[in-house]
């Protein structure tokens, strides 16, 4: 969720009034094409140009500035600025400041907020965690995660001493979207138990079941 805001010219500003007021209107018209709600901070513009404001809204439904389009005339007569236009003269450019993503501290701050820390498949730093039962059954493990891993999947493994029941209760409390559990039973099956965040087991099925699985959610994300 987004709301725009079309900031106008402030009380110290450089350049021609005419020209803000044309920067304005040209604005102005893009939202509107666009058909996006907006509202209008009077004054609120930079010294040099009007602006449109993106600010995304959190799952506290807070604001947070991040995208930025300023139109500027005045700036490219200030540095004295020149194009040669198709029939061979000079003309003078008008300089568009644009930033996606704003700072990308804030993004991303904005996105941990949003999701709670649970972010979808595709953007979850880590996507899946293979989990050994015992010792017997770590290079299974390890075989596993590196066959995941060769379909550019970002992968751990945890082949610590601790109880499974605990394992799995750190990789929740990291938001981890699957957890791929093998014990005996898996090696001998050639199969793996796949444990999907926030919902019960998914059970056993081979390692190109579960890939099938994930692929249908890269393309529903």
């Amino acid at each position: 969720e987004f709301e725009a805001e079309l900031s106008t010219r402030p009380e110290e500003f450089i350049g021609e009034i005419e020209k803000w007021n044309t920067a304005e209107h040209i604005l102005q018209s893009v939202l509107e094409k666009k058909k996006f709600f907006y509202k209008i901070n009077v004054g609120e513009g930079a010294f040099y140009g009007p602006k449109i404001d993106i600010k995304l809204k959190d799952a506290l439904k807070r604001s947070w500035q991040c995208a930025t389009i300023q139109l500027d005339y005045s700036l490219p007569e200030r540095f004295d600025l020149t194009y040669h236009a198709p029939d061979g003269r000079k003309k003078r450019p008008v300089m568009i400041h644009r930033v996606i993503l704003g700072s990308l501290e804030r993004f991303i701050a904005t996105l941990v907020e949003h999701y709670a820390g649970k972010f979808p498949f595709w953007l979850a730093p880590t996507q899946i965690c293979v989990i050994n039962i015992t010792k017997e059954v770590t290079e299974y493990a390890k075989a596993v995660k590196e066959k995941l891993a060769q379909h550019s999947y970002r992968v751990e493994i945890d082949l610590t001493d601790q109880t499974l029941e605990r394992k799995i209760r750190e990789k929740e409390l990291k938001k981890i979207p699957y957890l791929v559990v093998v014990g005996k039973r898996e090696k001998e099956r050639n199969l793996i138990s796949v444990r999907e965040r926030g919902k019960k087991q998914l059970g056993e099925m081979s390692i190109e079941e579960f890939i099938s699985i994930l692929k249908k959610e890269e393309v529903g994300d």
